[in-house]
């Protein structure tokens, strides 16, 4: 899979008579080839429109896309040395609208949906076999689910207006992953390390992740723009994650059905523009239930787990929106005069800016790993003149375990209990265009598995991804 980028590449310049020249010197010939380069290069993916192919499809309401993402993390120092590791990850995802598919206008909001991916499952990709930390805090967040896994399937319907009001409910069901519903915090997902990526310090506690697919719905309000609330009912099961199952786990857990159970999640939040720049935010708190059962650390056994987050994310500063100069009317053939100039609209506001996002999540010590996990981080687009969608980004993710566990490792004559795990992460994203980036990124681990037994980890590397 290594060879995948290389290999698009490849065929692009030996196939395409873009790249591979043309024999022939005229001019009009020469604006077509660049005229076709230049549309693929500012196109939104890397394998182009499929000679028009992709925009039928998309016109008849059926749309795919397609990712790759391979991140090599450089282990400068850890507690088995330093080494290198590649990870990769590639994925699959289509939708279907069936407005658009059988020209039904009474359809509209109805759509189908289906993911599925790979992840590298080689011993050579997970740089964790050299920092050693905790699942939680491991380097990459692609190492659950390994190899092909399912992902998701089914159908979402969204009122296009109801008693006056757009948007106003969305259903979802299917099979689906309880982690893209909840906490939604898209500038968390920029980063490399699970932590801050992918468990969010819930994924320490109960399987929260997004290799945990499940049969369930959701079900979200959205009376006015700046509110919503949400509510999700799923089937929990033991072992969810677990590479084996490929996101095929229909039965739940097929070896023992009657261990199965559900799990709950609810989220209110509200969504405001603060200011005269209007800066966007969005700040929420929930709440989920994971009807296992789950022996306490002291040995009693209980029905589930619960816990609470609170998120904060909001944009703290705008870059002033470039002013669009206005277009000046078309005047009289014979040249004599000119209409006044067109009065244009507001400017459209400017992505340019500093960003933050956080997290809190609290949980009972006496079942659970985590009881309190914070991560914030900053994000500036547009730091570096000229370039307006490149991300200047850092993290941090801080987890505490849980003191009943402490005690019980104390009582049964362990010296070396965990205490508390930190993660830090710096990363320059180099937006190339709409369907490339280069990530480099540097990584810091202190207690890595919460303990001074494992000494603190440094990681080097860089990420790339391509949309196709």
């Amino acid at each position: 899979m290594a060879g995948l980028t290389a290999a698009a590449w490849a065929t692009m310049f030996t196939v395409s008579p873009v790249f591979a020249g043309s024999t022939t010197t005229s001019s009009s010939s020469d604006e077509s080839s660049g005229s076709a380069l230049a549309d693929w290069w500012n196109g939104k993916y890397l394998t182009g429109n499929w000679f028009g192919l992709r925009d039928t499809l998309a016109d008849q309401g059926l749309t795919f896309s397609g990712k790759y993402e391979g991140i090599f993390f450089g282990v400068l120092d850890s507690q088995k040395g330093s080494r290198g590791f590649y990870d990769q990850e590639l994925a699959f995802n289509s939708e279907l609208n069936f407005a658009k598919l059988l020209k039904t206008e009474a359809l509209e909001g109805l759509t189908a949906f289906a993911g599925v991916r790979w992840r590298d499952s080689r011993a050579n990709s997970n740089p964790n076999n050299f920092v050693q930390a905790s699942s939680l805090f491991q380097p990459s967040n692609n190492q659950s689910g390994t190899q092909w896994r399912l992902n998701t399937f089914g159908v979402a319907y969204t009122t296009p207006e109801l008693f006056g009001i757009e948007n106003l409910i969305t259903l979802r069901g299917g099979w689906l992953q309880p982690q893209k519903e909840f906490i939604d915090q898209p500038l968390s997902k920029m980063f490399v390390n699970n932590a801050v990526e992918s468990a969010k310090g819930i994924g320490g506690n109960i399987p929260f992740s997004s290799s945990f697919s499940t049969w369930g719905g959701t079900l979200e309000i959205k009376p006015v723009k700046w509110y919503y609330a949400k509510a999700g009912l799923f089937m929990a099961y033991p072992q969810a994650t677990a590479s084996s199952n490929h996101g095929l786990a229909f039965e739940g857990f097929a070896q023992n059905t009657s261990k199965n159970g559900l799990m709950a999640m609810g989220e209110t939040g509200i969504t405001p523009k603060i200011g005269p720049s209007e800066l966007p935010g969005k700040y929420a708190v929930g709440g989920y239930y994971w009807g296992n059962q789950k022996n306490s650390f002291n040995g009693t056994s209980n029905p589930g787990q619960y816990g609470f987050y609170w998120q904060a994310d909001q944009m703290l500063f705008r870059e002033p929106s470039p002013e669009e100069p206005a277009p000046m009317g078309k005047g009289p053939s014979d040249g004599k005069s000119f209409k006044a100039p067109i009065e244009t609209g507001k400017p459209k506001p400017s992505k340019q800016g500093l960003y933050t996002f956080n997290l809190v999540s609290f949980a009972p010590k006496y079942n659970n790993l985590y009881p309190f996990y914070f991560q914030t981080g900053l994000v500036y687009q547009g730091l570096i003149p000229t370039r307006d969608e490149d991300k200047m980004m850092f993290s941090l993710a801080y987890g505490s375990y849980s003191y009943a566990n402490i005690e019980n490792l104390q009582a049964n004559g362990n010296s070396n209990q965990p205490n508390y795990s930190l993660v830090l992460e710096w990363d320059y994203r180099i937006q190339i265009n709409k369907w490339a980036y280069f990530q480099p990124f540097i990584q810091y681990f202190v207690q890595p598995n919460g303990t001074g037994a494992v000494q603190n980890a440094t990681v080097l590397g860089f990420a790339y991804s391509v949309n196709f």
